[in-house]
């Protein structure tokens, strides 16, 4: 049975893990959904867009909104502050749609203690071999850059336990249709079943997320 009331949903994952890719996937392929536009301090990359990618602010700025409660959550993630606005979500709940947070563990357990109807989803690579060889294909980043977002892979891997549900992005078009059903009809994701979070978190990049 088809589930049409307006939902919030929280995407999670380490650093090309594919969580901005499913969701924006996701956005796409499904009415009334949409994807919040996250504030940051980070410096533009070349060939995003202010106001579709992220909404490009300094820090005095940043600070100044949280001063003055106009997120929802917000989170300092690899030297950078990133966030949430409280009005634009409230504003598309009002109104029906569902709503998905691309936001990191951080911002995903201040969103689940302030907000109960929520639905939480980490995603996990099938490894870390290839979640280093994702970051390494995206050409975005220097290897210093990629070493350091691969041992915060680590930490921020451990917290996937706090989520509702986990899909593994094996596959980004299954991964996609789990993420889908989830969100249409309430059908739990079956692709983490078998993940082993402590074998994964000693055995670190010879370990694969699932057998």
């Amino acid at each position: 049975m088809v589930d049409s009331s307006p939902k919030l949903l929280i995407l999670s994952s380490p650093s090309g893990g594919g969580k901005t890719s499913l969701a924006r996937a996701l956005s796409t392929s499904m009415e009334n959904v949409s994807v919040s536009i996250s504030h940051t301090t980070r410096p533009q990359r070349a060939g995003e867009q202010d106001g579709e990618d992220y909404f490009f602010v300094g820090e005095e700025k940043f600070k100044e909104m949280i001063d003055s409660n106009k997120f929802l959550e917000h989170a300092r993630v690899f030297e950078h502050l990133y966030g949430t606005a409280r009005l634009p979500v409230q504003s598309r709940l009002n109104d029906g749609q569902s709503v998905i947070l691309d936001i990191d563990w951080q911002g995903a357990r201040q969103i689940r203690n302030a907000i109960r109807d929520t639905l939480s989803v980490f995603v996990l690579p099938p490894s870390l071999e290839d979640l280093e060889r994702r970051l390494l294909t995206r050409e975005r980043e220097s290897r210093d850059i990629i070493d350091e977002r691969m041992r915060g892979a680590i930490s921020e891997i451990s917290h996937y336990v706090e989520f509702d549900y986990v899909i593994i992005n094996e596959d980004f078009s299954d991964a996609l249709s789990e993420l889908r059903d989830l969100l249409q009809f309430g059908r739990e994701p079956r692709s983490a079943e078998n993940i082993k979070r402590l074998s994964f978190l000693k055995r670190q990049k010879t370990v694969k997320l699932k057998d």
